[in-house]
């Protein structure tokens, strides 16, 4: 088995029962130790519901990463530029940075968009974007390399989070994010697979040595990166920069527009 992220060899690293009744080969590479399982054939049925029941954190991680998202964008980015949240769910993370002022649109081809409806990058004119988002994404992806060449279509910066692989001999039962009852994460990423997933298109890798992560043509001091996404010192930068106003009233009229507009009678 090849590794797709730098092409050497993988070989079989530890199986698990997917959806509890699948046993699932996982493999690791010797390189770059990306460990992945084999082909996911019961995705379809992964994805009976977009959201799965574990995923109970949804709402914390979304009120954790808005002021991370908001100070990142205030120190390297064009604030009055167009942004993405791709792979965005139920468009919660959405809502909440046009909320704050921040003309974000949701990207999705799973999930129903229950919070940021006609805010979808369908929903507009194609564009490039300032920054795009993709938290707890990556470990969803079948083949790293190609998904992120889409992302770098619409963004040259890719904002992301996902768990780095804990220990060498990390095992299914030893690390709950394998959580192979809900069948979806089928990529787990070391540091030197991001490294060389990164190298693969020529960008810059930021990592807070946590969970979130940056991919960018754009180099930024990582030093400052890591201060800029720790809570308590992005949250005292983005009340130094100051609020900007928000969209909800734009945004509320705009739907009522279309909504008046779905009322009218059909014209001959």
């Amino acid at each position: 088995m090849k590794c797709s992220i730098c092409e050497s060899t993988a070989l079989p690293y530890c199986s698990a029962e997917m959806l509890g009744k699948y046993v699932v080969q996982y493999f690791r590479c010797g390189q770059c130790q990306y460990i992945f399982t084999e082909t996911p054939y019961w995705l379809d049925e992964a994805y009976n519901s977009a959201i799965t029941k574990l995923d109970i954190g949804l709402v914390m991680r979304n009120e954790y990463m808005v002021p991370i998202v908001r100070s990142i964008i205030n120190r390297w980015f064009d604030t009055n530029g167009k942004f993405i949240d791709y792979g965005g769910g139920y468009g919660m993370l959405v809502r909440m940075m046009r909320d704050r002022g921040f003309d974000f649109y949701r990207q999705d081809i799973y999930c129903d968009n229950l919070y940021a409806e006609l805010f979808d990058i369908t929903d507009i004119p194609p564009f490039k974007a300032e920054l795009l988002t993709a938290f707890e994404v990556f470990e969803h992806l079948i083949n790293p390399v190609a998904e992120l060449e889409n992302m770098l279509e619409l963004s040259d910066t890719i904002l992301f989070s996902t768990m780095i692989q804990p220990s060498p001999d990390v095992s299914p039962k030893s690390w709950w994010y394998f959580t192979p009852e809900t069948g979806q994460h089928i990529a787990l990423y070391s540091r030197a697979s991001l490294q060389a997933l990164a190298d693969r298109f020529g960008l810059n890798y930021n990592w807070n040595n946590q969970d979130i992560h940056l991919f960018s043509r754009q180099k930024i001091n990582n030093s400052l990166f890591k201060i800029i996404t720790h809570p308590r010192w992005g949250g005292w930068y983005n009340k130094i920069v100051g609020e900007r106003p928000s969209l909800l009233r734009k945004d509320f009229l705009l739907v009522q527009k279309r909504l008046q507009a779905s009322f009218l009678p059909p014209t001959n």
